[in-house]
């Protein structure tokens, strides 16, 4: 029997995986423009022919037929979207067509067409007219509409093409005497709806304009309104209204710790008994008849932020009854609808995690999110009332139990 040289097997070995190891390392990914070593040809090249530009809004295709040389790399489109900026599109010798878009207004533009070796040499420029179709800031903002809200102003608009965009508030600065930006609210959803608070019911001269991401800017919608009269109800003059479909209470968390004015996590709120099921709900009287303007509610801080009984999905029913008989609401029930002597105020969902992070790992910054507590407009189209009930559809925890910590109620008594 022939004995086996170990070493030469070993050497074999390793020879393979070097050679293994350089084709790997050969078989470069394609990170762009830069997929070969850079040319010695320091040939100018040709320029671009056959150009043709097909407008839409806000910006245009051009194509065009590449000079015939294979130390082509790119084409390059410069361009001024604005009397402030110039951007540049750059598109691979792959393709026959560059994008150029940003362009502020519907008029004539002058884009410099280049095309560039692998040396990095410029061919002659050769300049060619775009004609953008109107960009959509300008489509979205004869849709805005600012109109006076409960302690400042709401603003409206319609993005059917969901694009970015950004809506800014200015209003008139008693110090400066100038109109100066107070809210910037920076959207791609279809309808824009949102309110702007914080301001004396007296008339302040406001305005508001559209931005989008190359930094155009829309002209200014100014007006001057005066915000509906807003304040924060007596909590003195709230009171526990209990009904038999409420939830039974748990670990000593009654109903009126819920306005107690502490938010601190480590006293009491309001707390459903585990395993009693659904409805997890509480009803409580707020004093006089009030044209509810928002809601503030303060979650449980800490380590349940985003977690175990804090609402996640909820519904605000109210009622303007003297005694408003006791009624089973429905878990799911569109905003206005009326059972017994109930109206559904509107439906909630708490907002995400700030930090972007997965409930349950959620960090300090979330933390103080919740401490600081959310508000949640009531429509101007709902009734005035007395009583709220809060009915909790679902938990951040996924629970049968619910808990909050406080809440705050705003509007105009009647």
């Amino acid at each position: 029997m022939k004995k086996i040289n170990r070493f030469s097997i070993k050497t074999v070995l390793w020879l393979q995986v070097l050679v293994l190891s350089c084709i790997i390392g050969s078989c470069k990914k394609n990170e762009g423009f830069n997929t070969e070593p850079v040319s010695t040809d320091k040939t100018k090249p040709g320029v671009v022919t056959n150009i043709k530009v097909k407008n839409f809004n806000g910006g245009a295709y051009i194509t065009y037929d590449l000079p015939t040389s294979e130390n082509i790399l790119y084409v390059q489109a410069k361009y001024k979207i604005n009397d402030r900026t110039a951007r540049e599109t750059k598109s691979s010798y792959y393709s026959d067509t560059v994008m150029v878009d940003g362009f502020a207004d519907v008029k004539d533009y002058e884009v410099t067409l280049t095309t560039v070796s692998r040396a990095n040499v410029s061919s002659d420029p050769v300049t060619v007219t775009v004609h953008p179709a109107t960009p959509f800031y300008k489509l979205i903002k004869p849709s805005v509409k600012i109109t006076t809200d409960f302690g400042g102003v709401a603003i409206s608009a319609l993005n059917p093409n969901r694009k970015e965009i950004g809506v800014i508030l200015v209003s008139l600065s008693k110090t400066t005497e100038l109109l100066e930006v107070v809210d910037q609210h920076y959207t791609n959803t279809d309808t824009i709806t949102y309110s702007v608070r914080g301001y004396a019911s007296v008339p302040i001269k406001f305005g508001v304009y559209l931005t989008d991401k190359f930094g155009n800017v829309s002209d200014t919608t100014i007006v001057t309104l005066t915000p509906l009269f807003e304040t924060q109800l007596d909590k003195s003059k709230f009171s526990v209204y209990r009904q038999a479909s409420d939830s039974e209470i748990g670990y000593g968390w009654d109903l009126p710790y819920l306005w107690d004015g502490k938010v601190d996590g480590y006293s009491n709120g309001w707390h459903t008994n585990p395993g009693t099921g659904k409805p997890m709900q509480c009803t409580f009287g707020i004093g006089p008849t009030t044209q509810l303007s928002r809601i503030k509610i303060y979650e449980r801080p800490l380590e349940y932020a985003f977690f175990h009984g804090n609402p996640k999905n909820f519904t605000i029913w109210g009622s303007n009854a003297a005694s408003p008989a006791d009624v089973v609401l429905p878990q799911s029930a569109p905003a206005g609808t009326v059972v017994g002597d109930w109206v559904n105020l509107s439906n909630y969902r708490y907002p995400n995690p700030p930090s972007g992070l997965s409930p349950g790992f959620t960090n300090a910054a979330d933390e103080k999110f919740v401490m600081a507590g959310v508000d949640f407009l009531v429509p101007a189209a709902a009734p005035p009332v007395k009583y709220l009930r809060i009915l909790v559809h679902d938990t951040w925890g996924q629970g049968d139990a619910a808990h909050l910590m406080e809440v705050t109620v705003f509007g105009k008594p009647l």
